[in-house]
């Protein structure tokens, strides 16, 4: 994998990046679509992950959109 490796710190945080909040009010368990996380954006994410190496796709992603749901895809230590 290219790029900085996954965490779960690391995911938060760009999560909470695209939506203007601070990583610390992410929950890890929540469903993000209920904090304004929408289709393009997790397509961004998506896109910006597999630019990364990660073997991911946007459905995976929206399947299970929670933080720690995508830190267990993302192999996030």
């Amino acid at each position: 994998m290219t790029g900085m490796a996954f965490t779960v710190e690391r995911i938060r945080a760009e999560v909470a990046d695209l939506l203007g909040e601070d990583p610390e009010e992410i929950p890890l368990d929540e469903n993000l679509a209920d904090w304004g996380l929408d289709s393009v954006r997790l397509m961004a994410l998506a896109e910006r992950w597999r630019a990364e190496g990660a073997e991911v796709a946007f459905l995976q992603l929206a399947e299970r959109p929670a933080v720690e749901a995508w830190a267990e895809l993302l192999g996030a230590s």
